[in-house]
């Protein structure tokens, strides 16, 4: 007996559990470490695959292979996607959004190491796209994987996967303090104590391996020296603006035209015609070949003659009127080059493509005024402030553009500038949309988790499970002696009324019936159309929460019927909807 009794004490299951606080932390280290690592792979892989395919390609000697690479890099990415993935992998970052708010945080393991092939394909063949959603996706993926092997809850899963964002961007850029504001913008991960120090931890030790295994050689990065000028404050203003406005076009553009090739229901006829697109475009702006980022080092390095180098307008560099013509040609042709990408097959994100129109935008503008104001302008800081407008316009992510800039830059000598730009983008931007480019469309489905909490339980509630289909239905011509055997085999006091096709007439209650239910000499006489009522209301079953939420209100009731397009499903209690709700909200508070 005592045996029996020390045994129990000293293998107490207390006594091996794991602290979470803890486990947490040490998770999020090997989150950002895997994401860095990830990172760093796709960054290699992009850059030599580059390297190899364009090597020894001049204007004069071979650049009609930018009309091929580009189809051959999608046909590949096509391929691999549909015979080895079998499964949807583009637009990575409302990939994790909807498993956020959807799939309680899982995101399927193969986009721990599919997005990295796929976007190397895509990419490294010329693919106008960026790097970062895809790399994004994946240090999510990693997150996702490693919580729900430790099952862990769906807080800490979700927290795991912004731990697997912020390594992400920290390892591509070596931007700790922007991996971390990127989480907390685009995935709208609540700012608590809980979660920053895992956020913190992931970013630094992502941003630390990046720094080890690539140094300055990939990454794109530019020091930046030089003080403050105040009295071009109002440049800075109208940039904005310019920002903003681009912004705008860019994010309607990019929409219209990925749905667009949606609607091509040939695959093969997508495949080659977002390929001749984007081969033709980059064969006349060589720019579009890939990322871009070789270009705006060019730009801030102030060598623009190489932006024109292989390109059949090499002959005019030097005319300012061609340099102006070629880079707004740059700014508006770059959305279609991206979506010809992404909306044909190819695998890639937007992040790049931004960057490089703000850089282009910022550096135009500089010229513009340059020359035909006769304000002396830097166009390396134009440039870099441009990228931080057209970043806060686009993803409606002012914060992480500010920072983002600012570590690449090594120092926050343009922190005034860029704060004054990317503000004045974002607000322009959001004064015609509300949503962000990676927003817009889970939110018209009702899909977007917000920092709102209220919003957010409601938008993980799934609320068509908690129809109650156990309620036994009576025909309205069915007589009260009838309706009382139904009564007397059911469990509930409703009971609805349909026709023969299954459509909602009305509803009786146990309310209804039970001054008459026992007397028999009525069992004949009294049919159910005569007994029922009009529920005061009906909720479809493709209406949102919200709407649901709403009904509930307006009405007063605490039962409601659910149609589908006319047709009686079930009912849906008041009751049975707050429990959920509170349910969820525990899980989204718990520390």
């Amino acid at each position: 007996m005592f045996k029996n009794h020390f045994f129990r004490r000293i293998y107490h299951p207390d006594l091996f559990k794991i602290d979470q606080v803890k486990l947490v932390y040490f998770l999020s280290l090997v989150v950002g470490l895997l994401s860095a690592l990830a990172a760093a792979i796709l960054k290699y892989s992009i850059h030599y695959m580059h390297k190899i395919l364009t090597e020894g390609i001049t204007g004069k000697s071979g650049n009609y292979l930018y009309l091929v690479y580009p189809l051959v890099g999608m046909f590949l990415t096509f391929l691999f996607i549909r015979y080895i993935v079998k499964d949807n992998i583009s637009h990575g970052i409302s990939r994790i959004l909807f498993a956020i708010s959807r799939r309680k945080s899982h995101l399927k393991t193969h986009n721990t190491w599919t997005s990295i092939i796929a976007s190397t394909l895509t990419i490294g063949f010329g693919g106008s796209v960026g790097a970062e959603a895809p790399i994004v996706l994946t240090g999510s993926s990693i997150g996702s994987a490693i919580g729900r092997f430790f099952k862990l809850n769906y807080k800490n899963i979700t927290l795991l996967i912004g731990c697997g964002a912020a390594g992400a961007v920290s390892g591509i850029f070596k931007a700790p303090i922007a991996g971390i504001v990127f989480t907390l913008e685009i995935l709208m991960l609540d700012l608590t104590i809980s979660s920053i120090v895992p956020l913190l931890i992931s970013s630094v030790t992502a941003a630390t391996v990046a720094y080890f295994l690539m140094g300055n050689k990939v990454l794109f990065s530019f020091d930046i020296v030089g003080a403050f000028n105040i009295s071009n404050i109002p440049w800075y203003l109208l940039l904005g603006v310019v920002s903003g406005l681009i912004s705008l076009y860019f994010s309607k553009m990019t929409l219209l035209l990925e749905g667009s090739f949606s609607k091509i229901k040939n695959t093969y006829l997508r495949l080659i015609l977002g390929g001749i697109v984007l081969g033709s475009l980059i064969y006349l702006f060589p720019p579009f070949f890939g990322e871009g980022y070789d270009t705006i080092m060019s730009l801030l390095e102030g060598n623009t003659d190489l932006i024109f180098s292989n390109s059949i307008f090499s002959q005019f560099s030097e005319n300012f009127l061609v340099v102006v013509l070629f880079m707004t040609g740059l700014i508006f042709l770059k959305v279609v080059a991206s979506s010809s990408t992404n909306g044909a097959g190819g695998v890639g994100g937007i992040f790049a493509p931004v960057l490089f129109i703000g850089g282009i935008n910022g550096y135009l503008v500089a010229s513009l005024l340059k020359k035909f104001i006769g304000v002396n302008l830097p166009d390396n800081r134009f440039v870099l402030v441009g990228m931080a407008g057209m970043m806060a316009g686009v993803m409606h992510a002012p914060l992480t553009a500010i920072f983002l800039i600012a570590e690449i830059t090594g120092g926050y000598n343009l922190l005034i500038p860029l704060i004054i730009t990317a503000t004045v983008a974002f607000i322009t931007t959001r004064s015609f949309e509300k949503h962000s480019i990676y927003h817009i469309q889970l939110a018209e489905s009702g899909d977007l988790i917000t920092h709102d909490k209220d919003k957010a339980v409601l938008t993980r509630m799934n609320w068509k499970r908690e129809i109650e289909t156990d309620l036994l239905k009576v025909k309205p011509s069915a007589t009260l002696g009838e309706l009382v055997e139904v009564i007397a085999r059911s469990k509930r006091n409703l009971f609805p009324v349909v026709d023969e096709y299954n459509i909602l007439e009305g509803v009786v209650s146990l309310d209804d019936v039970r001054d008459i239910m026992f007397k028999q000499e009525l069992y004949e006489t009294i049919f159910v159309r005569d007994l029922m009522t009009i529920p005061p209301s009906y909720i479809d079953k493709k209406e949102k929460i919200e709407t649901v939420m709403e009904a509930f209100r307006n009405t007063g009731a605490w039962n409601l019927p659910v149609l589908d397009e006319g047709y009686y499903v079930g009912y849906i209690s008041k009751s049975r909807i707050y429990s959920t709700y509170r349910d969820l909200l525990v899980e989204f508070s718990e520390e």
